[in-house]
This record gives C-alpha cells, sequence and structure tokens, in this order.
C-alpha cells in the first residue's frame, strides 16, 4: 500500500512538473525517504544498489565546479573566450571539449551564464543542449552515463576509453554538425 502511494505521489510530482508549475523536490525526496523507511524496503538493500565511487565522482565535479565558479576562473575564461563564444561553431567546439574535460552535466553547469549573456540567448541555450547532449558520446568521460554502463557491465564487456572513442567520436562529430546546421537553420 505504501508503495501505491509513493507512485501516486511521484506521477503528481512529475505531472505537476511537466506542466511547468515547479518540480515539487520535496515532495520527490519526501517519496524516496518513505520508502527507504518501510519495513517492506530496508535500506540495506537499497544502499547495496548505489555505486558509492560513481556518486562521489559526480559530486565531486560539482564541488569542483562551484570552485570555478567562485574563484572567478570561469568568469576569466569566458571572457578571455568571447570571440569564440560568439558564433556557433566555436560555442559547440568549447561545449563539447568542455563536456569531455569534466562531463557534460558540470560543463552546462559552466556555459549556462554565458548561454543567457549571448546575442542570442534561446538560440544558444539550445546549442548548449544539443552540444552538451551530444557531446557526451565522444569519450568515456563524456557523460557519466557513460560511466555508470561500463561500471556496470563489470566484467561481461570490457569497454576502454580508446575503443569508445573510435566508435563515439565519429558518431560525435556527425550528429554535432547535423545539430549546428539544423539550429542555424
Amino acid at each position: 500500500m505504501t508503495g501505491l502511494a509513493v507512485l501516486a505521489a511521484g506521477i503528481f510530482g512529475l505531472t505537476y512538473l511537466v506542466l511547468g508549475l515547479g518540480g515539487l523536490p520535496p515532495l520527490r525526496l519526501g517519496a524516496a525517504s518513505v520508502l527507504l523507511v518501510t519495513r517492506r524496503v530496508r535500506p540495506g538493500r537499497v544502499h547495496a544498489l548505489v555505486d558509492w565511487s560513481l556518486l562521489a565522482m559526480f559530486a565531486g565535479l560539482f564541488v569542483v565546479v562551484e570552485g570555478v565558479e567562485r574563484s572567478g576562473v570561469a568568469a576569466w575564461l569566458l571572457h578571455g573566450l568571447e570571440g569564440v563564444l560568439s558564433g556557433p561553431y566555436g560555442f559547440v567546439a568549447l561545449v563539447t571539449v568542455l563536456s569531455n574535460l569534466v562531463s557534460n552535466v558540470p560543463a552546462v553547469m559552466l556555459l549556462e551564464r554565458a548561454a543567457d549573456a549571448a546575442a542570442e540567448p534561446e538560440r544558444t541555450r539550445l546549442a548548449l543542449a544539443m552540444a552538451s547532449t551530444l557531446a557526451g558520446n565522444l569519450t568515456l568521460v563524456g557523460s557519466v552515463a557513460n560511466l555508470i554502463v561500463v561500471s556496470q557491465a563489470g566484467d561481461r564487456a570490457r569497454v576502454g576509453f580508446w575503443e569508445y572513442a573510435r566508435v563515439g567520436a565519429p558518431i560525435t562529430l556527425l550528429t554535432l554538425a547535423w545539430g549546428v546546421w539544423w539550429l542555424r537553420g
């Protein structure tokens, strides 16, 4: 019965989010908490499913991004790259490189202010969304999702950095080129 109530609350919260009324984070967090404290699902079973090293790495990325922003390094770099950021090709290239240095989610966090300050903010935000999503396919570290999949595969399928890049690079470059063409149209 508790599971059904939590499912209903989750669907309500998601519907509320889709309708553009907000995300109701406390409702979702509350639903997850209820599931953890019920007797039907032992917290130990849930905790055993968490990949703690990936979670720590992802949390660390957010700490590093916050440090880069607070130190002024991000603003300094963005100011120095203003010429690159003025056109879609340079901006997409920057997003691609940054996504594969720090992963795509932290890259978006670093570049969202630059997108908002661009001459065409809506188009630049679309380019940021498109490029960060597609650039995550270039290398294993381009997206934490890639790391999760490879980690979950374990010994069943060994995928190294270069094996992944051999397939990911051409696909990423083609889809990014198509995406830039589409956004310019």
